[in-house]
């Protein structure tokens, strides 16, 4: 759960861009904040990421993400927001499960300092990213950089990810612009759904 606004926005624009890149892909699951139990009949055993995506996994409506009903698939990147209240030792317990529990790309932000890290499965765990600056996520191809000391994050497009509100506003004003060549099409007598 977020602790302020600035790690708040970040979450739900971490989310919400992946989420709405891969709207058109039924098998990629995405979401903030929602409980992972990786451990049938262990409710102990879960974490909140605050953003996580899933491959190979529908999409749809969880009040929980139970590892044992996805097919045992795990998260396979995981996204941390840091906030002024995140203890070094809870942030040890989060690395340590997602390490144990097969995330295959873990990436922490502190908007308050601009420290953005990474890490990438390899065969010992999860081994550190060396360079974040311009770093290319293997899983989801989404561009890392550093500007002006803040992260930037970049769909496989080459479009910045926006806040949630420059988001909604792109996406109404694409389905605009799509219903109206629709209406042209549809003028001229083709079907655009046969195209």
């Amino acid at each position: 759960m977020a602790d302020n606004t600035k790690q708040f926005r970040w979450i739900v624009t971490i989310q919400g861009n992946l989420d709405g890149w891969y709207r058109e892909r039924p098998d990629v699951f995405v979401a903030g904040d929602l409980l992972w139990y990786p451990v049938e009949g262990h409710p102990e055993v879960r974490m909140a990421p605050d953003a996580l995506v899933a491959f190979g996994r529908p999409k749809g409506e969880r009040g929980s993400y139970l590892q044992w009903r996805e097919d045992g698939i795990a998260p396979q990147v995981v996204f941390e927001i840091w906030s002024p209240g995140n203890l070094e030792r809870r942030k040890q317990e989060k690395f340590e499960f997602y390490e144990r529990y097969g995330v295959e790309e873990y990436y922490t932000y502190d908007p308050d300092t601009g420290l953005v890290e990474g890490w990438v499965r390899g065969d010992e765990g999860l081994e550190p990213i060396a360079e974040m600056q311009g770093w290319v996520s293997p899983r989801l191809s989404v561009h890392f950089e550093i500007e002006a000391g803040e992260l930037a994050l970049y769909l496989p497009d080459g479009r910045k990810f926006e806040p949630p509100a420059g988001l909604m506003a792109r996406l109404e004003a694409e389905r605009e612009a799509k219903e109206k060549a629709w209406a042209k099409l549809r003028a001229l007598g083709i079907d655009p759904e046969s195209l």
